[in-house]
């Protein structure tokens, strides 16, 4: 049986994730747009996208097993 508080903590670090993320891939683009020289727009943002969502589905799969 799941403990509440643990649940709830877990579910606190995913949205806190996807605050942080969206601004880090904010950030990111931010810096491509403003330097083309360093990487192209679109593709700075999907490969920063992927990261964030990869990370977010890590935590979320731990929470998950950690919760059982």
């Amino acid at each position: 049986m799941p403990t509440p508080v643990l649940f709830a903590l877990a579910l606190f670090v995913v949205l806190l994730l996807f605050l942080v993320g969206g601004l880090v891939l904010a950030g990111a683009a931010y810096v491509a747009y403003r330097h083309p020289r360093l990487e192209k727009s679109l593709s700075l943002a999907v490969t920063v996208a992927t990261l964030l969502v990869t990370a977010v589905a890590a935590v979320a799969a731990v929470a998950v097993l950690a919760a059982r």
